[in-house]
């Protein structure tokens, strides 16, 4: 079987991730850095240390963020811009997830679910960012 170069490089970044902890949240990582470059760059009309006039804002280096999937948690470098914020595109589509979830939550706590079960279960999801208290506040509101 003859194989092109793309494959070729594709299979060993493959392998790169299978030598992870975990292969998939890897890969998600990865996508998802890769998704914020690709917007960023859009958004300023040149990718990053390019010079053209068409240019309209300016990197500012990176800021990490806590990113809680289904997969488990991240830790992105999310890109900066001189002017103007920056938010990914797929941060802003998570928040009805998010609105969600606060509703499971505030349902579960009404219900006489307690605060460390729920903070047990949120960890047995891959959520290891709500705690007891985190719980409290939520359902205060």
């Amino acid at each position: 079987m003859v194989y092109s170069n793309s494959n070729v490089n594709f299979e060993k970044m493959l392998l790169q991730f299978m030598s992870e902890d975990d292969p998939m949240l890897s890969m998600l990582k990865w996508l998802c850095e890769k998704l914020m470059d690709a917007e960023v760059t859009s958004k300023v009309n040149a990718a990053k240390s390019e010079r053209c006039p068409e240019r309209s804002g300016y990197r500012s280096g990176y800021r990490v963020r806590r990113f809680d999937t289904r997969m488990g948690t991240l830790y992105l470098f999310v890109p900066k811009l001189r002017n103007g914020g920056y938010i990914p595109f797929f941060v802003s589509e998570k928040k009805r997830s998010e609105v969600a979830l606060m509703n499971v939550i505030q349902e579960a706590y009404i219900n006489g679910v307690s605060t460390r079960k729920i903070e047990r279960l949120a960890k047995s999801l891959g959520i290891d960012s709500i705690s007891r208290s985190q719980v409290s506040e939520i359902t205060k509101n």
